[in-house]
């Protein structure tokens, strides 16, 4: 049988780590593990087969076929990167809102004026799956593009059973006819509907939604991974949150969701205590709440987009760092941070939240594997993980953070379980 893919003689293969580290903190963030002129071979099942010396890899595996052959003579190899919080399913164009934020508007004052989630639900209701599948397939065809190769999907955008639903089974129907994986997340709790107070919104969510939910995921016609809840002042406060979080945990979802973004909610030192596997925005955690999630081995995903785009504080990424949390990236993707790149999120998060590249390329790949509890099988180039990877045309990885919006020219191909999903032959005249 014959090996999938090999990719040789690589100026520099970066395999973030070798030990099978779940997640990386503090120094291990700074020390990537990144090896020299080397060769890596998938096999056929997609899974790493070998990494070495591009030398030994000849020599072992002389006269052995491949389906494919890459040579990657000058240019680098870093994992598929993982983006850790998107909101790709919506209908309803936001473009105005941005004119507005720009004059002065806070994000706040948007949504008490019509606008923010509200606009994008009553879109998204009306909007037929078959339409929201066909966005849905656009974004994340930009986020392959952009090198992304596992990405967070979540709901949110119908605020009822209905809505919801269709959301979800549209990210279901991606995740089994694309070859980006997917993790998915219900975030029935992004927003309270209009006319509802927020314990009839609870109720909803409790006693409606996730009745359903498990009833789909137990049919076999749903996969979902994650549970999601904004933890906000004017949104879900910390008794409903804790509620909702605790019943998608006894579905066996794991917690990741939204918390301390526009307000210090102790959403942090709850995360930790129930066990979360992630929290996302943190803004506004305090001393606290950090050594909570430090402990708790809680990651912190943190959105540069969003603190850019609203102009909030940045997230305190140094002294989670400092502390030891699991600090991870996403790009936030949704109609009020409009970005596919992680390459831009790891620019942003370098410059405004003083994190090193090594840390930055770290939170975007295992650490950010880690928050969708795929660690162990994604977010590092180690032998029998999935052969996800890019191919940089660069003489060292650096140039995919330092050049920023400069990925459209530097990646080369990426490749997803040893299959290149896309080929950029494009070629730079100067």
């Amino acid at each position: 049988m014959s090996n999938k893919l090999l990719v040789k003689n690589a100026k520099q293969v970066v395999l973030i780590c070798n030990n099978n580290e779940k997640f990386l903190t503090k120094d291990g963030m700074q020390k990537l593990c990144v090896i020299e002129n080397s060769s890596l071979v998938i096999g056929s099942d997609g899974l790493i087969k070998d990494i070495g010396p591009a030398s030994t890899i000849d020599f072992q595996y002389a006269g052995v076929s491949f389906d494919k052959v890459i040579d990657a003579t000058g240019m680098c190899v870093v994992p598929g990167l993982v983006d850790a919080h998107t909101h790709p399913v919506w209908a309803g164009d936001r473009v105005h809102e941005f004119a507005m934020k720009l004059a002065g508007a806070t994000y706040m004052d948007v949504h008490r004026a019509g606008g923010g989630i509200h606009f994008t639900v009553e879109h998204t209701r009306a909007a037929l799956a078959s339409t929201l599948l066909a966005s849905l397939t656009g974004r994340l065809g930009r986020m392959q593009r952009a090198g992304t190769t596992l990405v967070e999907c979540k709901s949110g955008y119908g605020l009822e059973l209905q809505t919801e639903l269709k959301m979800l089974e549209v990210i279901e129907t991606a995740r089994r006819t694309l070859p980006i994986n997917i993790s998915s997340t219900y975030c029935g709790a992004h927003a309270v509907p209009k006319g509802k107070t927020v314990a009839e919104a609870t109720t909803d969510i409790l006693q409606v939604q996730l009745p359903r939910l498990r009833e789909r995921m137990s049919a076999g016609a749903l996969r979902v991974d994650n549970i999601d809840v904004f933890c906000e002042q004017g949104v879900f406060d910390l008794s409903s949150t804790r509620s909702i979080l605790q019943a998608g945990l006894d579905m066996g979802l794991n917690i990741n969701f939204h918390g301390d973004e526009l307000h210090p909610m102790n959403s942090a030192q709850l995360g930790a205590e129930l066990g979360a596997l992630a929290i996302s925005h943190l803004e506004e955690v305090t001393d606290e709440g950090i050594a909570a999630m430090a402990t708790a081995k809680t990651a912190a995903v943190l959105l540069p987009t969003t603190a850019y785009i609203l102009r909030l504080p940045q997230p305190r990424a140094r002294d989670m760092l400092e502390a030891g949390v699991i600090v991870a990236l996403g790009s936030d993707f949704n109609p009020n941070a409009y970005c596919c790149s992680m390459p831009v999120v790891m620019h942003l998060a370098c410059v405004n939240m003083r994190m090193s590249m090594p840390e930055a390329l770290a939170a975007a790949t295992i650490n950010a594997a880690y928050a969708l509890g795929r660690s162990h099988t994604h977010g590092s180039l180690e032998v029998n993980k999935h052969g996800d990877l890019l191919v940089l045309k660069a003489s060292r990885w650096e140039h995919l953070i330092y050049q920023l919006g400069g990925h459209q020219e530097l990646i080369r191909y990426v490749v997803i379980r040893g299959n290149v999903v896309y080929n950029n032959d494009k070629t730079m005249d100067f």
